[in-house]
């Protein structure tokens, strides 16, 4: 197969319109910086808190709808071994943005955080939450890998260009847009991005309908005929790991920084519930097409198309499908147009998490710990080189490993497991102390770890009811996502209880108390008095002012 001109052509169009864009929102959001007087770290990371109803409609949906999402909705239809029962990407997106609407978009905003690290930095300090803040950064840089992954596989496929200059122009585009211009530049070609994702994935449906290597999907449906259905099955011994995914996929995003990006740059709370509500509606009508490419690659007589036989999932190329659908199945043009929906899904992801893992160096370990009276200019080129050094480093890892769902696992479980429960226990519990966090943060990673993953080749060492050998390969049937998550969520508020239990009571002396555990507990004491002496609307100034780390204050405030 030689080089597709045309859909180079194409792409490169493409590149040239989102580049284009991406420079205008920078030339807009320096103008709009220079007339309001903002901060270049405010403007950079959350637009000045000015981003519009509708753009931020736009950006928080596209930043859900990438690479993984098309690629990894249209495999699972298409895989013998799970089917449409298990592509529960888009249902779970729902789930999450409503969660996150109903319980953490108001209290992230009205206390004006920058990041989702801002109330660890207040509640335990500085150099314990700096060094939770890897983990969240690391799913980040993680979440930039496997997008761009999608997007050299794809491009490889149907361009027949390699690999790594199809990864190489994509990341040095979205570097070079996300660097110029921040959120503004992320925001708006957020919007070419996914009017481009629903107008080239719903062109490419009906050209799939029509080839006449495939049967009506209907019939296929529930009807083994050139594999089993590809509406799936959903076994008892099956149950909990489905719902261990569901929820990894679900509230496990809000363990994510561009989950509050999002809402934190919302006007008002108000504004940013607005928005998880309607991206919870919209997010699932972009993964009908991958379904349906889905079904009708599952429908088709491969032997019978140029590719030939046997079909992909017998050649392990099911996470192929969606490009070997569109190259195979549909005129050439058309599946240079299907390059496009992947193409843009890719970027509105990947630019969204550069920003991201920006936002947590920058505010969170170097402003909190390695430079705490830096500039204002130093940050903004701290934030620049951030983009930039995160970009390389989730590029370098794609050469690691080929696959997209061994990295999107990696990602989500450190958001789920890791990150999660700490987040439910800073925002709602005031007994979560340092001592709990740190605790639980280590008993979860190494409780996940013991539990293995046959995708990263990791061997289990606790065996789980359910967990059966299959294939030379241990397989746990059993939630254990879930569980260590569980597990981290109740031993960070069963430390915390005793460590506040051992201090308050003289039981441990106070020179041991390393995270002011006693001074915490004065402090939760006085607040409510220091709120209600205060008459008016203001009321979360006090908890700025009461704070044991005046550091943290600067984004509170």
């Amino acid at each position: 197969m030689a080089l597709n001109v045309p859909g180079l052509v194409a792409t490169l169009i493409f590149y040239v319109l989102v580049l284009a864009t991406g420079i205008w929102a920078s030339i807009k959001s320096k103008r709009d910086e220079s007339r309001t007087q903002a901060h270049h770290a405010d403007m950079a990371l959350l637009g000045d808190r000015k981003i519009s109803l509708l753009v931020g409609i736009f950006t928080t949906t596209a930043t859900w709808v990438g690479g993984t999402f098309i690629i990894g909705t249209a495999e699972m239809v298409y895989d013998p071994q799970f089917g449409l029962v298990w592509a529960v990407m888009p249902v779970a997106a729902t789930v999450a943005f409503i969660t996150g609407g109903l319980f953490f978009a108001e209290p992230m905003r009205e206390k004006k955080y920058v990041t989702m690290m801002d109330p660890f930095h207040i509640k335990y300090g500085d150099r314990l939450s700096g060094l939770l803040s890897v983990a969240p950064l690391m799913s980040e840089v993680i979440w930039v890998t496997s997008t761009l992954i999608s997007l050299g596989v794809t491009m490889s496929v149907i361009l027949d260009m390699s690999y790594a200059v199809c990864i190489w122009i994509s990341a040095a585009v979205a570097i070079t847009y996300t660097l110029l211009g921040g959120l503004y530049s992320v925001a708006y070609t957020d919007i070419i991005q996914l009017t481009l994702i629903f107008v080239t994935s719903w062109l490419c449906i009906p050209f799939l309908f029509m080839n006449p290597t495939s049967v009506d999907i209907t019939t296929t449906s529930f009807n083994h005929t050139f594999q089993p259905p590809w509406v799936g099955n959903l076994t008892a011994d099956k149950v909990w790991r489905w719902l261990d995914i569901f929820l990894l996929l679900s509230i496990g995003d809000l363990g994510f920084q561009d989950f509050h990006q999002r809402t934190l740059s919302a006007s008002s709370s108000a504004t940013a519930k607005l928005r998880c509500y309607a991206a919870a509606f919209l997010i699932p009508t972009f993964g009908i097409p991958p379904v349906l490419i889905g079904a009708v690659a599952a429908s088709t007589d491969w032997n019978l198309t140029s590719y030939g036989s046997p079909p992909p999932f017998e050649r392990n190329q099911t996470g192929l499908i969606l490009p070997l659908a569109l190259q195979h199945l549909t005129p050439s043009y058309i599946s240079v147009i299907g390059i496009g929906a992947v193409a843009a899904a890719v970027m509105s992801s990947t630019d969204s998490a550069l920003l991201a893992s920006a936002s947590i160096f920058s505010s969170n370990i170097y402003k909190k710990i390695l430079r705490t009276k830096a500039s204002e200019n130093e940050i903004s080129w701290v934030i620049r080189i951030s983009v930039v050094v995160f970009g390389l480093a989730g590029t370098a890892l794609t050469f690691l490993h080929t696959g997209v769902i061994a990295f999107w696992i990696l990602g989500g479980e450190i958001a789920y497991i890791l990150m999660f429960p700490q987040l439910v226990s800073v925002l709602f519990f005031k007994i979560s102390n340092g001592y709990g966090a740190t605790v639980g943060f280590l008993l979860g990673f190494f409780l996940r770890l013991l539990c293995g993953e046959p995708v990263l080749s990791l061997p289990p060492v606790i065996h789980f009811p359910g967990c059966t050998l299959e294939g030379g390969v241990y397989i746990q049937y059993s939630p254990v996502k879930t569980i260590c998550m569980l597990v981290s969520f109740v031993t960070i508020l069963l430390v915390s209880y005793l460590a506040s239990v051992l201090f308050n009571k003289g039981l441990i002396p106070e020179k041991w108390d390393v995270f002011q555990v006693k001074d915490q507990h004065l402090r939760q004491i006085q607040v409510p008095t220091e709120i209600n002496s205060n008459n008016d609307s203001h009321t979360l100034q006090p908890l700025c002012e009461t704070a044991a780390h005046p550091h943290a204050i600067e984004s509170t405030c």
